[in-house]
C-alpha cells in the first residue's frame, strides 16, 4: 500500500531517511518522554521516533495515510513492554484538537514535517499550549523557519519571531532541499528546534503584549509613536526614546518593556 500526496492538504512526503533521522534527533532527551508527531504521512519520521522508545502519538487528517499507518505500524509489534503500548494513531485535525484533554494535561513534545499551509497556525497553537509543550521541533518552509528564529534588526523579524521567542529559545538547525520530497515543493525547507524557557510566563498582561506586538508590526515601517496611536498614549510617554524606534529594532525584552510602559501610561 502507498499513499498519494494530496495538494489540498499540503502534503510533501520526505523520502530521505538520513534527514528523517536528523529531524527525529532534533528533540533533546527530555523531549522524548511523550511525543506528538503532526502529519506523519507514510511514517518516515515516525519509525525513527519509535526507535527512541518514547510514547509516540501521531495525528493525521488524511484517511489514506491513517490506513497506511495502521497497516505499517501494527500495535502488537511496537510495545515497550507487555503493559504499555508506546504508539497511538489519532485521526483528525491538530488545529481542532484539545491537547490538554488528549494528553491528560501531561507534557508532550511536538514534532513533524509540517504542512506549509498551516505551519504558522501550528506554532501559535503550541504557544497557546506552552504549559504542556516543553519542546517543539520540525520542518517548515525555509522562509517561515528563518522568520521564527530571526532576531531583531532583520527585515524578516516580525510577529511570529517575537511571540515565539517570548516563550521559547529557538534554534535554526539545517536546510532541506526540495529534491528529497515526493512531490518536491517549489522552495527549500528548514528545520528548527524550540525549547521552552525556564520562565515562560510574562511579567505583563499577555493579551496586551500580543496586541502591542501585532499592532506595531502591522505598520512596521512606521515609528512606534505612530503605529501605536490606537492605544491613546499620553504625550509624555511618547517622548520616551523607545517610541522613535521601528518594531523590527526591538528585542523581545524591549517589547515586554514597551508593553509595561503602555500598561501604565494609557490616557
Amino acid at each position: 500500500m502507498s499513499v498519494k500526496a494530496k495538494k489540498h492538504l499540503g502534503q510533501h512526503f520526505l523520502t530521505d531517511e538520513s534527514i528523517a533521522k536528523n529531524i527525529a534527533d532534533a528533540l533533546t532527551e527530555t523531549g522524548y518522554n511523550n511525543v506528538l508527531e503532526i502529519g506523519p504521512g507514510m511514517g518516515v519520521l515516525t519509525k525513527y521516533l519509535l526507535q527512541k522508545e518514547p510514547k509516540v502519538t501521531v495525528m493525521e487528517l488524511d484517511r489514506e495515510s491513517v490506513a497506511y499507518l495502521h497497516e505499517t505500524f501494527p500495535l502488537e509489534h511496537i510495545k515497550l513492554d507487555t503493559s504499555k503500548e508506546n504508539f497511538e494513531i489519532i485521526e483528525g485535525d491538530f488545529l481542532k484538537k484539545d491537547l490538554q484533554t488528549i494528553f491528560n494535561k501531561q507534557e508532550v513534545a511536538i514534532i513533524g514535517n509540517f504542512p506549509y499551509n498551516i505551519s504558522t497556525q501550528i506554532v501559535f497553537k503550541a504557544i497557546e499550549n506552552r504549559e504542556f509543550v516543553p519542546e517543539f521541533a520540525g520542518m517548515f518552509q525555509k522562509e517561515v523557519a528563518k522568520r521564527i528564529a530571526e532576531k531583531e534588526g532583520s527585515k524578516v523579524y516580525g510577529i511570529l519571531s517575537v511571540l515565539t521567542q517570548a516563550f521559547f529559545d529557538v534554534e535554526y538547525l539545517f536546510t532541506v532541499p526540495p529534491t528529497v520530497f515526493n512531490p518536491p515543493p517549489k522552495v527549500d525547507s528548514g528545520v528548527i528546534r524550540l525549547i521552552r524557557k525556564k520562565d515562560y510566563s510574562l511579567p505583563v498582561d499577555e493579551k496586551l503584549f500580543f496586541r502591542v506586538v501585532k499592532t506595531a508590526f502591522n505598520q512596521r515601517r512606521k515609528m512606534l509613536r505612530s503605529s501605536l496611536k490606537t492605544f491613546n498614549l499620553s504625550d509624555s510617554i511618547k517622548e520616551d526614546p523607545i517610541f522613535v524606534k521601528r518594531p523590527e529594532q526591538l528585542s523581545v525584552q524591549e517589547f515586554i518593556t514597551l508593553t509595561q510602559k503602555i500598561a501604565t501610561n494609557v490616557i
